[in-house]
């Protein structure tokens, strides 16, 4: 399966550099290309593609403005938004993630690792680079206090499936959990999956941010 991608950034020899590399990928091809925020949805719209690469500062709509809307847009449920960024910690970063991102990459990042991400992604596989991406929310989330109807949000969720959040904020795979708690992976995906409906979560990243907003896990622990 080929998967298609829409590369967004303000900077045409980024976009250059990235769509070459995807000509020489089988499996991945570049359908369009954006130079700011409002550009990037309109592609999107039109392409219907699996995976965007969309750079947080653009003129106009920025990156997490787009991802917003991209993410507001029920026709377009199955598009992936992946943030590019060049700062490991930005407070950027974690509003994208808010607003629907799946996760982010730095832009030095080596061929293979952005082609292993773009496939992970499209493959719904979840949160990009959990350690890195874990790090950026907890950062952030030291600077505000829980929402204080967390525990009256979660109220929809099952015991188990608390836990089960709890672990995917933590940075672990379906496979992680299903050993931490005695299941098998799929369990383990189901309740995944429950509690993203349950809470409206686009995807695991807006996951964990929510076990982060609602007190469920604290920074520096579950």
């Amino acid at each position: 399966m080929t998967i298609r991608v829409v590369l967004a950034d303000d900077q045409a020899v980024v976009r250059g550099g990235f769509r070459a590399l995807l000509d020489l990928t089988d499996d991945l091809v570049a359908v369009a290309e954006a130079a700011d925020g409002v550009q990037a949805v309109e592609a999107v719209r039109t392409t219907r593609p699996d995976v965007v690469l969309m750079d947080i500062r653009m003129p106009g709509i920025d990156g997490i403005e787009a991802t917003r809307r991209i993410a507001a847009d029920r026709s377009l449920d199955r598009v992936r938004v992946v943030m590019l960024t060049s700062y490991r910690v930005d407070s950027y970063v974690f509003e994208a993630l808010r607003h629907g991102a799946a996760g982010f990459l730095l832009k030095d990042i080596e061929p293979d690792g952005l082609r292993a991400a773009i496939r992970d992604v499209a493959a719904g596989q979840g949160l990009l680079a959990p350690a890195v991406t874990r790090g950026v929310i907890e950062e952030f989330a030291r600077l505000k206090a829980p929402e204080a109807a967390g525990a009256e949000r979660l109220g929809v969720l099952t015991e188990r499936e608390r836990e089960v959040m709890a672990l995917v904020a933590a940075g672990l795979s379906n496979e992680g959990i299903g050993r931490e708690l005695i299941m098998s992976p799929l369990t383990a995906k189901t309740h995944v999956s429950h509690a993203m409906t349950k809470l409206g979560a686009r995807d695991r990243a807006q996951l964990v941010v929510l076990a982060y907003e609602t007190g469920l896990v604290r920074p520096g622990g579950r």
